[in-house]
């Protein structure tokens, strides 16, 4: 029988682990800018065609007289978006004074506000006065309202994964000063990532704020 060898195990010294752990944080805090960047530039094509299309206005079918999206549901999408990113805004703060439980709260009022906002904006899309071709205002209405429904989604799935990954490290670093000062690699790689979300839902307000201008409040 051939003699078995053994397969010396491969250990990680202290350093490394700390390098390993802070390359993961730098990985989180570039990969959520780059994510900011591509929905930064996503929306600015689309302001673009608006802006092109409204000071071209080909056989003045930019915008027909009576052309214009249902207000109230608008206002009420835009103003939703911005309280539902104040409020994590809040939360966050809270947390960072070590108030779990408070920004455990806030985000999930958040989440579900921005879901609610997801299904006001798909449920305007069935209470337009036009067609989507009929104009250059309806086509690029369209077109930011399928966007801002992805934006949408996408701000609730990323908070609601950080509230389940809270609630799951509660125990794991409750003896270390919790998800908000605990120094282990699941709190630090958590804050990280909540850093990275809430700067990403400042964004969703502030382009629903843009858009609402443009697209509401614009004559």
């Amino acid at each position: 029988m051939s003699e078995l060898r053994s397969v010396p195990e491969l250990m990680s010294t202290p350093e490394e682990a700390a390098y390993e752990l802070r390359a993961a944080e730098g990985a989180m805090w570039t990969g959520s800018r780059l994510l900011i960047g591509v929905f930064t530039f996503l929306f600015a094509s689309l302001a673009f065609a608006y802006f092109y299309l409204r000071s071209s206005n080909d056989e003045r079918l930019w915008r027909p007289k009576g052309t214009i999206a249902p207000t109230t549901i608008g206002a009420s999408i835009a103003a939703i978006v911005v309280a539902s990113a104040l409020l994590n805004y809040y939360g966050t703060l809270r947390l960072r004074k070590g108030a779990t439980v408070d920004w455990e709260v806030s985000s999930a009022v958040s989440v579900l506000g921005f879901l609610l906002a997801t299904g006001l904006q798909i449920w305007e899309l069935t209470r337009l006065p036009f067609f989507p071709g009929s104009s250059g205002y309806a086509s690029t209405f369209v077109g930011w309202a399928a966007m801002n429904v992805g934006l949408l989604l996408g701000s609730a799935y990323w908070l609601e994964t950080l509230l389940a990954r809270a609630i799951r490290l509660r125990r794991a670093v409750a003896a270390d000063g919790g998800p908000s000062r605990s120094a282990l690699p699941p709190a630090r790689l958590f804050r990280a990532n909540l850093e990275g979300a809430t700067t990403f839902l400042g964004l969703a307000a502030l382009i629903n704020i843009i858009f609402w201008v443009i697209f509401y409040a614009a004559v």
